[in-house]
């Protein structure tokens, strides 16, 4: 299979033009595929978690408070257990497992990633599927043989343990690089960025939460059984993969190509023995993201800023289920059919009209600025802003919702933000916001410090949003139920604030 098309250079402006070859769009099936069947096995997990636990809790509190509303088989109905009592005890144990399975995925990024460096992508990807098995088998055992078993409740929170071997940082570390590095087309490389988003936003926000909705509908264990089959089928399409092993050059041997190109002096010293031991190559990986943030580009720490402050203000969609059903008295088998209807949306945005609009966009500026312009970058920077705004606006409209008709309509204008990822992750192939080197891992790199930045902001919210939500049930007053999305809305603004910072020449 065609190697990843060589990296660009310093002085080589980024290209406008469509690939010829049809080489990237086929690699990128398997990729899309594997981002497919994770995503939905994650879906499958989010919504029917909070329905076993709150199950659990709500038994053990009418159990002790009014055993007769219990019924023979043992499930109490949904519509009495939305309790602040129970609700508030719900959110904390959520929150707890969020954090866990962030926490342990966040200190592990670099070391998993340097074991990419050693054992290739293949790797680290089959591993990462591990922890998410263990999330839905352990889930499931708590959660329908808990009682039986004698298992308090609380051990459920044990299920995110596994995330130091992998979670959605390394995951999406691991993506997001990959399909950088097959093309070099601006706009082709944009639409690779869509083409990812759209999947997950199928997989993970409209078939997903869909077909949670039908499974748990059927018997609550069903999704989670469903959810480790289609990890089972994702081992073998990870060999698929257009992967080599390892996938970059280390270090000290990128660092001596540069100085034998640039001194002919040293074309005849011998290049340094390749890193062999897990030590130096992890000490190798933090040389390179030293190299990269040292000195630092104000572009690219504004940048990292604004992933920061959208990773943490995004942590608010974890509790999406809870404030539906807390506030607007939805089922939360319900819900899952409105979070699908949002995602129908999420999903023409990112796969038709978008896509239109970017090559729109490429058209006009190639049209009316040479080839060595900044154009491209301010206008992505633009386009960021737009998404950070409209997020910002969409979050406080969902926070002051009164009915579920105007739900929807906020849900609408909150989608509208979802392209954001496509232009931030654009960014950080633009020599005016990131050093452009010519090592093959220096995108790594740059992605695998984006990431660890993102985690940073999800771990944040992971603690803050649940601690928000508590606090509004605490005060009883409905319209208080909406404090995680006002909060989120502060955030998305902030991070648009500091896109006004970046500074782009031209």
């Amino acid at each position: 299979m065609p190697s990843p098309p060589p990296s660009r250079s310093r002085s080589q402006p980024p290209s406008y033009h469509k690939t010829p070859s049809k080489t990237p769009r086929r690699a990128i099936r398997p990729l899309l595929l594997l981002v497919a069947l994770v995503n939905l096995s994650w879906s499958l997990y989010q919504l029917p978690i909070t329905r076993v636990i709150e199950s659990r809790l709500c038994h053990d509190h009418y159990s002790l408070t009014d055993p007769s509303v219990i019924p023979p088989e043992g499930t109490v109905p949904e519509e009495l257990c939305k309790l602040d009592a129970i609700q508030q005890r719900l959110g904390k144990l959520q929150g707890v497992m969020e954090t866990m399975w962030v926490g342990g995925d966040f200190l592990m990024t670099i070391p998993l990633v340097t074991l990419a460096d050693r054992y290739g992508y293949g790797f680290v990807l089959r591993l990462n599927l591990v922890p998410r098995a263990f999330l839905l088998g352990w889930t499931l055992v708590v959660g329908y043989w808990g009682q039986v078993l004698g298992l308090p409740v609380e051990w459920v929170v044990m299920a995110p343990a596994g995330s130091w071997l992998g979670g959605d940082c390394v995951l999406n570390s691991a993506v997001y690089y990959l399909i950088s590095e097959l093309t070099e087309d601006v706009v082709l490389r944009a639409t690779f960025f869509a083409y990812l988003n759209a999947t997950t936003s199928i997989f993970s926000s409209q078939l997903g939460p869909a077909l949670a909705s039908l499974t748990m509908a059927l018997r609550l264990w069903l999704p989670f059984l469903l959810g480790l089959g289609l990890l089972a089928l994702s081992a073998p399409l990870v060999s698929l993969l257009p992967l080599t092993s390892p996938p970059h050059r280390p270090v000290e041997q990128s660092l001596a190509a540069d100085e034998e190109s640039s001194s002919p002096l040293l074309s005849s010293r011998a290049n340094p023995p390749t890193p062999k031991t897990l030590k130096s190559l992890l000490a190798a990986r933090l040389t390179s993201i030293l190299a990269l943030l040292t000195p630092p580009r104000p572009n690219f720490i504004l940048l990292l800023l604004v992933f920061f402050l959208a990773s943490l203000a995004s942590s608010d969609t974890k509790l999406l289920p809870l404030y539906i059903s807390k506030r607007h008295h939805l089922l939360l088998s319900q819900i899952g059919y409105l979070l699908s209807l949002k995602a129908v949306f999420n999903f023409f945005l990112l796969t038709y009209i978008i896509p239109a609009l970017l090559r729109r966009q490429a058209r006009f500026i190639s049209a009316h600025e040479p080839p060595e312009a900044s154009g491209p970058t301010r206008a992505t920077i633009r386009n960021a802003k737009t998404c950070l705004v409209l997020s910002a606006f969409g979050a406080v409209c969902i926070s002051l919702a009164p009915g579920i008709v105007w739900l929807v309509g906020a849900l609408a204008v909150y989608a509208l933000g979802i392209a954001l990822p496509m232009f931030t992750f654009g960014l950080l192939k633009s020599e005016h916001v990131v050093k452009q080197g010519n090592a093959d891992a220096d995108a790594g790199v740059v992605f695998s410090v984006v990431m660890l930045v993102r985690t940073v902001g999800t771990l944040l919210g992971a603690m803050v949003m649940p601690l928000l939500w508590v606090q509004a049930l605490k005060t009883g007053e409905e319209g208080d139920l909406g404090l995680p999305w006002g909060v989120s809305g502060i955030v998305y603004g902030l991070a648009s604030i500091v896109l006004l910072g970046m500074r782009v020449p031209g």
